[in-house]
Formats: structure tokens, sequence, C-alpha cells
């Protein structure tokens, strides 16, 4: 339904969706996953372009359509923000709104503080207060995408996600790589050097971001928002998602006051 550009991003060949036209929002999906899977089957890229968005989402390195590297200095999460970067200069695009999940909230966070002025709005999806923490289980699950079938992996959680890299149909080689690899964590004044408006929006019952409410209470103007009910993977695919993303990058235009200014939550009605 959409075809993918590509352009060279230092050492690596980045895949990218670019389509329609507007205020700009660039979508960084999560681990093991693509853009298709994150952002186009469950309606993301759609529902923007619907909005008057122009939508631009990137395949990161090792995943989806975008070249596979397999040394371990060849991922870091400040690497992969820099792919962003690059990818809005390979653009044109002066500054966008950034929508990361899961990893890609890690990525979003990076972009956020190494480049303020090139983030409009900036939405942290699949992770909350955990952003803080380090991975600790990315060692047992790198070590589940180098075995040869899943079924060797006894960890039932640590399993979900070589299934799902599967799925996805993902190169297990360079996931692994790029897990090793991401170690980086970003501290607590890291994030409130993050001044531009933020919406953290985790699921209910998503056992992996952490408290929503509590990052958001880091972050100089952010809300917060949790999904009822949902999952670390169901949540994207719920409506009130859509609806409270789309009304944060509308109601953020009139918002007022100097940065560090708290900004008052959605009006339930709009969720």
């Amino acid at each position: 339904m959409y075809d993918l550009k590509d352009f060279q991003s230092e050492d690596a060949r980045i895949a990218f969706l670019d389509e329609g036209a507007g205020e700009p929002v660039l979508l960084i999906h999560g681990f093991g996953c693509n853009t298709e899977i994150n952002w186009i089957e469950p309606g993301w890229v759609d529902a923007l372009l619907e909005a008057g968005h122009r939508v631009i989402a990137p395949d990161c390195r090792g995943h989806g359509a975008s070249e596979k590297l397999y040394g371990l200095s060849d991922y870091s999460t400040p690497i992969m923000a820099e792919d962003v970067r690059r990818l809005l200069d390979h653009l044109d695009i002066e500054a966008a709104n950034i929508f990361g999940y899961s990893m890609g909230a890690r990525i979003a966070a990076f972009v956020g503080v190494a480049h303020p002025d090139r983030v409009s709005r900036i939405v942290f999806g699949g992770l909350g207060i955990n952003m803080l923490r380090r991975m600790i289980a990315n060692g047992p699950i790198a070590r589940s995408l180098e075995v040869r079938r899943a079924d060797e992996v006894l960890n039932t959680a640590v399993r979900s996600f070589r299934e799902f890299a599967e799925e996805c149909g993902s190169d297990l080689r360079a996931l692994a790589a790029c897990l090793r690899s991401t170690r980086e964590t970003i501290t607590q004044d890291m994030l409130q050097s993050i001044t531009m408006p933020a919406f953290v929006v985790c699921g209910s019952e998503d056992v992996f971001s952490g408290s929503p409410e509590k990052l958001a209470e880091i972050l100089p103007r952010a809300r917060a928002l949790e999904i009822p009910d949902a999952t670390h993977q169901e949540a994207l695919r719920r409506p009130i998602y859509k609806q409270a993303v789309l009304g944060f990058l509308r109601d953020s235009h009139e918002m007022q006051g100097a940065a560090g200014d708290p900004i008052e939550p959605l009006p339930a009605a709009r969720l």
C-alpha cells in the first residue's frame, strides 16, 4: 500500500516511509518490529494522514527493509537517534513531531536531548518510568535470538521476543547485535532537558513500560495517559490511543506559557 524510499545514514542504508503533506510526524517503531507492523497495519499512518499530517517512518537500522549490521559498534541508542536526525536533514525538515514506541521511545528521547531544536512535540509510547532503567533482560533476549529454535527458550517472557521477531520476518542475528549494543541509559537530568510538549502513553497492563505518570512528572511539560486493560502489544491498536495522540498534536498548538510550565491533561471527553 505504501512504498518505502531509502537513504544513506553514514554506515547504514535506512528505509523509510514518507507520505502526505502538512505538519510532519516522524514515527519510530519498537524493537524487532518495523514500520509496516508497528504503524501501517494498526492504522496509525492512515489516521495521521487523514488528520492532515505528513508521515515519516524509518525502519531502524537492523530492522525491516533497512540495512542489517552485525557488529557491536554498529548499534547504540545515540547512533540510532542520529539516523533520525540525518533523515530529517535528508528530507530538509527543520523540526518534526516525534512519536516513538518502546525502543522507539528511547530513541526519541535521545533525539530530544541531543537535538531539541529538531523536535516540536514528542510522544513516548510503551515506555514509562522504565526509560530510566537499563533493560536487564538484554542478554537473555539476545541469547534467545541466537539459538536455533524458539522452543529452546524456556523463559516465556523472553521467548515471546523471539517469537515476535520471527513473526515480523526479522534478521535475528542483527537484532541480537542491536540488543547487545543498546545499553546506554538516559538520566533524569537528561529527561529534564526535554522541554518541548510531551505525552507519555502506556497500556495499563504493560509489564515492560513502568508508570507513564511517573515519567511525565520528570519531564518539564508533559501529560500522561494509561490505555485501560491493554498490554504492550495491544495498546497501539486501541482507538482511544489514536484519539489521544491526535488530540495532543492538535491542542499543543494552543498551549501558552514558557517552557517548564505544566501542561493540563486532555479533557476526558476527547479521549
